[in-house]
């Protein structure tokens, strides 16, 4: 029903489809984040912490999917 009453809303659908991706990208870099964290501490994870070049991939990306979100922001603000 949501969906349908959309239809006579004055809004433009692709739009929305490009903020829900930007507002997606800049949420999930605390995201990932927390679940870094919480799969490198064994108290949470027990024998199954992820560890060496995982741990390290998991961290690069987060740093990466990060740089590109505060790009984003700064480009836009600017």
């Amino acid at each position: 029903m949501a969906g349908a009453a959309m239809n006579f809303l004055p809004f433009n659908p692709v739009r929305a489809l490009v903020w829900s991706a930007v507002i997606n990208g800049v949420v999930a870099v605390p995201v990932i984040a927390l679940l870094m964290h919480m799969t490198s501490n064994p108290a949470i994870m027990g024998d199954y912490t992820i560890v060496g070049t995982l741990r390290i991939a998991g961290w690069m990306g987060t740093a990466a999917i990060g740089a590109a979100a505060l790009g984003m922001i700064v480009s836009t603000l600017w």
